[in-house]
């Protein structure tokens, strides 16, 4: 076992999404970006990448509007911005997201409100949706986590029923569909991130998307200060910010663009090969989806039963790293985003606590017997590192490396 070998030979070391090694940028992104430093235009409003990329974006999910954004978090509050909420007006989100989904709401003086997730997908359902709901529900936010699509049929027939727009939060879900639906296409309006350890990355950035032109337009006026650029006469028409992509950053997610399919692919094939590799150990899940899913693994997630397994995800996660080199995420946030500072003692704006003055107490109402799913979910899930460049190898020395883990903790 590569148990035996580790103190006689060096372990291999896996690409990263961190640096270049994990990432595929290359020739392409310098030679635009090159093109747009000898044409000195930096800004979007003048050039001509940022545009082109919203173009072929929008073309590619079959979506009437793409607008791109500084940075994943921005085309967030664009989208909840598009929706228009009035101070104290509820958001339900999902409890285990980055705090990136959750301030705008707060910017917007409106209220997260947290519903519980599947303890197996750390994703939202239908069912945990409905218990959240409220006479001042304003919008749902769905997460495609780790690029795991929900399960969106129950969703949408929940929200349609129920008059409330559905925003898709796809940063961890580039290529995923469900049901032959490409993420982002199904809600009312859906956002992308370009971060540094997406499916391809500008470092920082974002898109948002949405079929419905209302929405559009919106969304296109708060990424430009609310200006309107092109009108007969414009103006700035209302309370907005400048999220604006540049020119420098539109060039690279050109190039990306056109390695979003290697890159799914890549990731994709890796994690079958994985599973495979890993079906049948006690006390292991697997990534547990039908054929109505397509995952695209923005990472690759275990369970750990620990009543199986001793230490459970932590202490599979500590073998890992001390003997084989392999960083990974036991319980992915490590608590539930409701447990955060800024949720815990309501830390907005100076000390007024607004919104959450605005809020019913039942929207603040985050007891643990609420979320029994999310601290299953968050207790057993171990995150691996995944990127588009690793090869057959890797993932088989991270296979040998997760059975040898399993046999030193058993003892």
């Amino acid at each position: 076992m590569i148990e035996k070998l580790a103190t006689q030979v060096s372990l291999p070391q896996l690409p990263s999404d961190q640096d270049a090694s994990g990432r595929t940028l290359g020739d392409e992104e310098i030679r635009l970006l090159a093109d747009v430093i000898e044409k000195g235009v930096l800004t979007s409003t003048k050039g001509n990448y940022v545009r082109e990329f919203e173009q072929k974006f929008a073309q590619r999910l079959g979506v009437k509007h793409a607008y791109c954004t500084s940075h994943g978090t921005a085309a967030l509050h664009v989208a909840y911005a598009a929706i228009d909420p009035e101070p104290g007006d509820e958001f339900i989100t999902t409890s285990i997201t980055d705090m990136g989904a959750l301030t705008p709401i707060l910017y917007q003086g409106a209220i997260p409100v947290f519903c519980d997730v599947d303890p197996r997908t750390l994703n939202v359902t239908a069912e945990t949706i409905e218990r959240a709901i409220s006479p001042r529900t304003k919008a749902i936010i769905v997460t495609h986590l780790f690029g795991q699509p929900c399960d969106m049929g129950p969703i949408m027939e929940l929200a349609i029923a129920r008059g409330i727009p559905v925003i898709e939060d796809c940063a961890q879900a580039f290529g995923a569909s469900y049901k032959g639906r490409a993420v982002g296409t199904m809600g009312d309006i859906a956002c992308f991130s370009l971060q540094q350890g997406k499916h391809i990355t500008t470092g920082e950035g974002g898109v948002v998307v949405t079929n419905r032109d209302d929405l559009g337009r919106r969304s296109y006026l708060y990424i430009n200060k609310a200006w309107g650029y092109g009108d007969p006469k414009p103006d700035h028409y209302f309370l907005a910010l400048n999220y604006r992509m540049n020119e420098l950053t539109g060039a690279v997610a050109l190039a990306q663009l056109g390695k979003l399919d290697m890159s799914v692919d890549s990731r994709v094939e890796r994690a079958h090969q994985l599973t495979k590799s890993l079906r049948g150990l006690p006390g292991i899940g697997l990534p547990d989806f039908g054929p109505e899913y397509f995952h695209t693994f923005w990472k690759y997630c275990l369970t750990v039963d620990d009543s199986i397994v001793p230490g459970g995800a932590v202490g599979l996660a500590k073998i890992l790293k001390e003997q084989y080199g392999i960083f990974s995420a036991p319980r992915y946030i490590q608590k539930p985003a409701f447990r955060c500072q800024i949720f815990a003692e309501r830390v907005t704006f100076g000390k007024s606590q607004f919104p959450f003055t605005l809020a019913r107490p039942e929207a603040l109402d985050y007891s643990e017997r609420l979320f029994p799913g999310t601290f299953k979910g968050l207790n057993d899930v171990l995150v691996l590192p995944w990127n588009e460049n690793y090869t057959r190898q890797h993932v088989a020395f991270i296979a040998d490396s997760i059975k040898a883990s399993l046999e030193t903790l058993k003892g």
